[in-house]
C-alpha cells in the first residue's frame, strides 16, 4: 500500500472518528437532561451541533447504502473499439473481474444473467476466484452457465495464487487458463489474438509477446496493470486487467482511496490510452476478502462489454 493510501484512509477514519464520538457526547448530554427532566442545553442545538448531527445522519446513511445496497448494483459498461486491424469482422468481448467468491452469494447469477443476454462471442476474467474455499462450488458453477460460442478465457490474480493455488479452479467450467499462452481466435475469416499472463508476470514476458503480428488485433489479460507501461514495441492493442476494484471505496473528486496498485492510482479505474494500447482496469464484480470491509461506495461492480471493430464500420452498439 502506498503511503498516500495510508494517509487518505488514516484521515477519512479519524473525520468519520471525530463526528461519531461528537455526536455520542452529544446524545449524551440530552440524555442525561431527559432523564433529569431538565431543560436541554442550549449546545444541543447550536450551531455546531446542528452540523454534527447532519454529519452523522449522513454517516450512517453512507454506511447503510455502502454495506447493503452498492454491492448489489452492478453495472454493465460499453465500450466501443475501433481498429484499423480489421475488415469486416466485429467481436463482441465481456470481461468480468474479482469475484471473490464466498460462503454466500452476492452477484453470480447477475453475472450469468447479464452476459448470456448480451450474447457475446468470447468471455474472459482477468483473475481473484474465492474469498474461501467453500466459494468454489458456485464459482464453478457460475462460469459453467456463462456462454460464448468462440471460448472462454482466464487468468489467475494474486489472491488466486497466494491462497488457493492447491484448487482446482477451472476444470469443468469451459474457461481455458492462460499463463503464457497465446490464443488465436476466428471469426468471419479474420483473426484476433488473444494472449494471457497469471501473477506474476515472468521477467522476460516481452519474448512471449513478441511473436504476435503485428497487423492482427491482439489482447492481453494480466491481473494487474503493471505492465502497462512496459509495452512499448509490442503488438498490444487492448489490455485488460482488474485487482484496483476501483478502490471499492471512492469519495467525490478524489476517487480511489486504496488501489494497492504500484501505480497507486494513476490506473485505478476504467480506460486509458498509453502509447498504441487501450488500457481497461475493470472494478471487478466481487468485494475484498480478509479484514476488509464488505461495501462499496460510489464504486458499483462492474461487468464490461468490448465491442471490437472496424475502424470505418458504422454500427452502434447493441442497447
Amino acid at each position: 500500500m502506498h503511503r498516500s493510501e495510508f494517509i487518505s484512509v488514516g484521515v477519512l477514519l479519524a473525520i468519520i472518528l471525530a463526528v461519531f464520538i461528537l455526536e455520542s457526547c452529544l446524545l449524551f448530554i440530552f440524555s442525561e437532561a431527559s432523564m433529569h427532566k431538565a431543560k436541554c442545553p442550549a449546545i444541543f442545538f447550536s450551531k455546531p451541533a446542528l452540523l454534527i448531527h447532519a454529519l452523522a445522519v449522513i454517516g450512517l446513511l453512507c454506511l447503510g447504502y455502502g454495506f447493503f445496497i452498492e454491492p448489489y448494483r452492478v453495472q454493465l459498461k460499453k465500450i466501443e473499439v475501433r481498429t484499423g486491424k480489421l475488415k469486416s469482422a466485429t467481436l463482441r468481448l465481456l470481461q468480468f473481474s474479482d469475484i471473490h467468491c464466498d460462503r454466500k452469494p452476492l452477484n453470480e447469477q447477475k453475472l450469468v444473467e447479464i452476459t448470456n443476454s448480451l450474447k457475446p462471442d468470447v468471455i474472459v476474467f482477468t483473475g481473484d476466484c474465492l474469498n474461501s474455499a467453500s466459494g468454489l462450488p458456485r464459482f464453478k458453477r457460475t462460469l459453467s452457465e456463462l456462454k460464448a460460442p468462440l471460448g472462454k478465457f482466464a487468468v489467475y490474480g494474486n489472491v488466486d495464487i497466494a491462497y488457493r493455488s492447491r484448487l482446482d479452479l477451472f476444470s469443468d467450467t469451459g474457461f481455458k487458463l492462460l499463463d503464457g499462452q497465446t490464443v488465436s481466435i476466428e471469426k468471419n475469416g479474420e483473426t484476433f489474438y488473444l494472449a494471457g499472463f497469471s501473477v506474476p508476470a515472468p521477467d522476460e514476458f516481452g519474448k512471449f509477446l513478441e511473436p504476435l503480428p503485428d497487423d492482427k488485433f491482439s489482447i492481453l489479460l494480466y491481473h494487474y496493470s503493471d505492465l502497462v507501461e512496459s509495452l512499448a514495441g509490442l503488438n498490444i492493442d487492448l489490455y485488460l486487467s482488474g485487482h484496483t476494484h476501483g478502490g471499492q471505496i471512492r469519495l467525490p473528486f478524489y476517487g480511489a482511496l486504496i488501489t494497492l496498485s504500484k501505480f497507486g492510482k494513476k490506473y485505478e479505474a476504467g480506460m486509458y490510452t498509453v502509447g498504441e494500447t487501450i488500457v481497461y482496469v475493470n472494478r471487478g464484480i466481487g468485494l475484498e476478502g480478509g479484514i476488509a470491509p464488505r461495501a462499496r461506495f460510489l464504486c458499483r461492480p462492474e461487468i464490461t462489454l468490448f465491442e471490437i471493430k472496424p475502424k470505418n464500420q458504422d454500427r452502434k452498439l447493441p442497447k
